[in-house]
């Protein structure tokens, strides 16, 4: 498209959005009585408004019925989970077995990794990107330490290449053969959570199996935001938040795929609990752990049916959308403009203040964005905040922002990028 560095042009483009009707769906934040342009999906996704029906309707079930909500009502809490899997399952490109929905994130990765890593002789190596998210990091250093290995020694670290930010998947390929003998697990991100960069998961998932490793994804930042199809490309497992693109709430439901060709590995180990139990017997309350067929035996505990209620509020949205496929060709223009009106800021300035180190092809990209700011970067995100832009920071000098399909429109990112050309006038 040829994009143009005005507001009609901006407008003309919102006219023209069949999904620009799913931003009412959504309560946007206020900032000095008018709404503020909010492009922080990638941290915490708008509140939908069904939102607090949704959960209020479950507060009704919990305040007239007890302990017979379990069984009785509208949404019988004992099967509320089923109706997300079918939405999720969409999104993931998985079959309906092969996810469920529970816990948090990084209790998840753990749970998997007691799964799926499993270290023996020689073979006992983590493979993940350099400069995966915090938590990522503690998560697999306290795997192997678990199993008594040194992290210096047993985690391989992808790095990007001198004087570059993001990753080659000939670099991933390359590491991953040449230490294919000792890899035990090739533990990636969907999406880098810093650069915005979206892994080529496929071949990543392709390369481990050929050197004897398992393959899991943390999809926090991919899963509801790039077209995903976890099991055509063979991953092993995988998990997500639900709090970022899925606009579930602060904190909210995690999930989980299992790979359906592991569901009856009697070689895997797994943390066990009640939840995860075999359905057709679990109220016998026998000993002995027989899990349910499926990513549902990985399940631990009870499921926590209001944090269920509000990511069921998105999930619907999402179902209304068209789902992925209809919100990423909408993405795609979306933040082209947004990479092109950085550019435009530049430009008019002369100077290259605002480099975007997020892959430019869009196959390599979700919504986000990274914007290093060359120059007075925190007093330029902070004007942006004082000014009606949300987007968020991250040191020492990276401001992210994300123009997510389902409620962002053409005109926020005109809008945004007028406030980074006054950033540069009003800070020397």
């Amino acid at each position: 498209m040829n994009y143009q560095d005005t507001l009609a042009f901006a407008t003309e483009l919102d006219a023209q959005d069949q999904l620009g009707g799913f931003r009412n769906e959504f309560l946007i934040p206020k900032h000095n009585g008018k709404y503020a342009i909010y492009l922080c999906g990638n941290s915490l996704g708008l509140q939908p408004k069904t939102a607090k029906l949704y959960l209020q309707d479950q507060l009704n079930s919990w305040e007239t019925l007890a302990v017979e909500g379990w069984f009785q009502g509208d949404d019988p809490w004992l099967a509320y989970h089923k109706k997300l899997i079918g939405p999720l399952s969409n999104i993931l490109g998985a079959k309906p077995a092969e996810v469920t929905v529970m816990n948090s994130l990084t209790v998840n990765l753990h749970l998997l990794m007691v799964s799926f890593y499993k270290p023996t002789g020689k073979r006992y190596k983590i493979l993940m990107e350099a400069g995966a998210f915090p938590s990522d990091q503690y998560a697999v250093e306290s795997q192997v330490r678990f199993h008594g290995f040194d992290p210096a020694d047993a985690i391989i670290e992808v790095k990007p290449r001198e004087g570059e930010s993001t990753l080659h998947t000939a670099d991933i390929i390359k590491l991953i053969d040449d230490n294919a003998d000792e890899i035990a697990l090739v533990m990636f991100s969907g999406i880098n959570y810093y650069t915005g960069q979206f892994f080529d998961l496929e071949t990543i998932a392709a390369t481990a199996h050929k050197a004897g490793a398992y393959a899991g994804f943390d999809l926090a930042h991919a899963a509801g935001n790039v077209p995903l199809q976890l099991h055509d490309w063979g991953a092993d497992f995988a998990s997500w938040c639900s709090y970022k693109y899925m606009n579930s709430g602060p904190g909210g439901i995690s999930g989980v795929f299992v790979n359906e060709r592991h569901f009856t590995d009697t070689t895997l180990n797994r943390f066990a609990g009640w939840w995860g139990y075999r359905h057709d017997q679990r109220f016998l309350m026998a000993q002995g752990f027989q899990p349910e067929v499926g990513a549902e035996g990985w399940n631990v505990s009870t499921a926590p049916i209001m944090l269920m209620a509000l990511h069921k509020a998105s999930l619907d949205i999402f179902e209304k959308a068209g789902g992925v496929p209809a919100l990423r060709a909408k993405s795609e223009l979306l933040t082209g403009y947004l990479e092109y009106m950085i550019k435009q800021v530049n430009t008019n300035f002369g100077d290259d203040v605002y480099k975007i180190i997020t892959p430019t092809d869009p196959a390599a990209r979700g919504c986000q964005l990274s914007v290093v700011c060359k120059r007075n970067a925190k007093a330029i995100f902070n004007y942006l905040a004082d000014n009606g832009v949300i987007g968020d920071w991250r040191e020492p000098d990276v401001i992210r922002l994300s123009a997510v399909p389902l409620y962002n429109t053409f005109t926020d990112v005109y809008e945004s990028a007028q406030q980074l050309a006054n950033a540069l006038k009003a800070i020397n």
